[in-house]
C-alpha cells in the first residue's frame, strides 16, 4: 500500500491552497493531491464573466500561485470512493492509500434542475467542461433562460446578454438578491440587468423545463429558449463519505474552528461546516476567496503541532462581477434586521445589522475603504450607529437613508 504523510482530496481553491500552505509552513514528507477534475487546479470565477461573455478564449487559466511544490504530487480525473478513519487510509478507484494526515477539500456541485424531461438540455455552470458546454451552445443560440437569481445566475445571464444572447432571467425573487442584500443592492443589480437587456421574470417559479428546452412557468407562460442555465445552488460534496465516520450536516463536513474533524484530519472550503468562533456558530462558505483562506489553514494547521493549531477567524465574503459592474460583500450569512445606505458619487455602500444594532454584513460598491472598514466592525462586533458616525453622508433618499448628521 502507497503511504504518504499528507493527502488532499480537491484541487480546487481549498485543496490547492493546502497543498502550497502545507508545504510553505514546514510540512515534510510525501504529499499527494487527489482531484476528479481531468485538468490540472484552474480559476473558476472567470468562467460566469469573461469566458461566457466572450471577451475570453475557453481556457483553463491556472489558479494565481497554485504551481505546486515538488513534494506534492497529483492524481488527476481521480475518485476517492472512501475514507477510512481507523485504518488511516482513503480508497482511490480500487487503490488503498495510506495517510498520515488528512485534508478534505472537495468542494460542492451544482444541483441539477428537478424538474426537467430526463432528456431537456438544462445546462448548469460550475467546472471547466460545464463551460465548454455552455459556451458551446451560447455560440449557437439566439435566446437563452436563466433559472435561479443568486451570483451565478445574475453573472452569468448578464455574461449571455453582453455576448449577444436574448437572455431572460428567471427567478421566484421579487427582485435579484432581494432576500440576502435588501431593496437598494436589489434594484441596482435589476438595473444593470436590464441596461444589458435582460429580461427579468422575478416572482415566478419554474414548473418543468421540457425537452428540448420548453420552460413551463407557474403563472401560465412558456418560454422556447435554445439554451437553459440552471442556477439554483450546489450540494456540498460531503454525502459521498456519508460511511467514513466523519460528521456531516446537510453534506457538509462538521468541524472544530480549527477546521478540525477528527485528530489529523481537517477539512476546507465549500465541503466543510466549520465553528467560528466569532460568529460563535458553525459558518458555512460557498465562496472562492473563502475556500482560498480555509485551504491555506488547513494546510499550516496541518503542518503543525496539536499545541500550534490556529483558528479560521476570517470574515465570510466574495465579490461578483455583473457585466461591468463589482459588489463585494462580506457577512456572517444568517440574515438582517436593520438596512442602511451610504451613497456617494459613483458609488454606495449598503450596511447590515441586527436586532441588536450589531453589524452583520456589509456590501460596497465602488467603496475599498468601506469594504475594509466593513470587515473589520463585523470581526468586533461593532454597532452601526457606531459605524456610521464615521461614514461617508448619503446624497439621496433610498432605503434607510442616513443624512450628514447622522
Amino acid at each position: 500500500m502507497k503511504s504518504y504523510d499528507l493527502v488532499i482530496i480537491g484541487s480546487g481553491p481549498a485543496g490547492t491552497s493546502a497543498a502550497t500552505s502545507y508545504v510553505e509552513s514546514g510540512g515534510t514528507g510525501r504529499v499527494l493531491l487527489v482531484s476528479a477534475d481531468r485538468l490540472p487546479p484552474y480559476q473558476r470565477p472567470p468562467l460566469t464573466k469573461d469566458v461566457l461573455a466572450g471577451r475570453s478564449d475557453v481556457e483553463a487559466t491556472p489558479i494565481e500561485g497554485s504551481e505546486l511544490p515538488d513534494q506534492v504530487e497529483i492524481k488527476l480525473g481521480t475518485t476517492v470512493s472512501a475514507i477510512d478513519l481507523a485504518a488511516r487510509a482513503i480508497r482511490v478507484g480500487d487503490e488503498p492509500v495510506a495517510f498520515d494526515r488528512l485534508i478534505v477539500a472537495v468542494g460542492a456541485q451544482p444541483i441539477p434542475f428537478p424538474a426537467s424531461d430526463a432528456d431537456a438540455e438544462v445546462l448548469v455552470l460550475r467546472s471547466f467542461d460545464d463551460a465548454e458546454r455552455l459556451v458551446a451552445s451560447a455560440q449557437r443560440a439566439r435566446s437563452a433562460v436563466v433559472i435561479g437569481s443568486g451570483f451565478i445566475g445574475c453573472e452569468a445571464a448578464a455574461s449571455l446578454a453582453i455576448r449577444g444572447v436574448d437572455t431572460t432571467l428567471v427567478t421566484p425573487e421579487q427582485a435579484p438578491q432581494i432576500d440576502r442584500l435588501g431593496e437598494f443592492a436589489a434594484s441596482r443589480i435589476h438595473e444593470w440587468l436590464t441596461g444589458l437587456g435582460v429580461e427579468l421574470r422575478t416572482g415566478v417559479q419554474v414548473t418543468k423545463v421540457a425537452a428540448p428546452s420548453t420552460v413551463h412557468l407557474d403563472d401560465g407562460h412558456t418560454l422556447s429558449p435554445d439554451l437553459v442555465l440552471a442556477a439554483v445552488g450546489v450540494t456540498p460534496g460531503g454525502e459521498q463519505f456519508a460511511d467514513s465516520g466523519l460528521q456531516l450536516h446537510e453534506g457538509r463536513i462538521v468541524a472544530d474552528d480549527h477546521l478540525q474533524v477528527a485528530p489529523d484530519v481537517w477539512a476546507a472550503g465549500d465541503v466543510a461546516r466549520a465553528h467560528h468562533p466569532i460568529a460563535a456558530r458553525p459558518v458555512p462558505v460557498e465562496h472562492w476567496g473563502d475556500a482560498l483562506a480555509m485551504g491555506e489553514l488547513a494546510g499550516r494547521n496541518a503542518a503543525s503541532d496539536d499545541d500550534d493549531q490556529q483558528q479560521w477567524r476570517d470574515v465570510p465574503g466574495f465579490w461578483s462581477t455583473i457585466g461591468d459592474h463589482t459588489l463585494k460583500y462580506a457577512a456572517w450569512g444568517d440574515g438582517h434586521e436593520r438596512v442602511e445606505v451610504v451613497e456617494s458619487a459613483g458609488a454606495y455602500t449598503v450596511w447590515y445589522a441586527d436586532a441588536e444594532d450589531t453589524v452583520v454584513g456589509v456590501l460596497t460598491y465602488n467603496n475599498d475603504d468601506d469594504y475594509e472598514r466593513g470587515q473589520i466592525a463585523i470581526e468586533a462586533a461593532e454597532s452601526l450607529d457606531q459605524v456610521l458616525d464615521g461614514a461617508v453622508p448619503a446624497t439621496d433618499e433610498q432605503e434607510s437613508p442616513r443624512d450628514a448628521d447622522g
